[in-house]
């Protein structure tokens, strides 16, 4: 296995040379060249979940958005100001999105 020396990504074989993701290539000898095979096997029961922005991962609590008065929200917490200080803590609203934050 072959990480580019540019960007630290994997390098493939591609031809007579290793190419990684980003573009940057490294020669190969023919008897490099016909050393590397790359293959992939996809199982059809293997499930693929796609995560994106719709799946909340966060903790949630009972908490009246100021915008849309939905009562639910995900929290979490960030140090936001000195580290003697406590937390900030965040909340965006599981209906309208919106983003708040309340201080102790």
């Amino acid at each position: 296995m072959e990480f580019c020396p540019k960007c630290g990504a994997m390098m493939l074989p591609k031809d007579d040379k290793f190419q990684c993701k980003y573009g940057h290539t490294k020669s190969l000898t023919k008897e490099e060249a016909n050393q590397y095979e790359v293959t992939e096997k996809v199982d059809a029961k293997d499930n693929v979940i796609m995560k994106g922005e719709e799946i909340n991962t966060l903790p949630t609590t009972k908490v009246n958005c100021p915008k849309c008065g939905n009562e639910k929200a995900s929290w979490w917490l960030q140090q936001t100001r000195s580290a003697d200080e406590a937390e900030t803590r965040f909340l965006r609203c599981l209906k309208c999105k919106h983003t708040w934050r309340e201080y102790d």
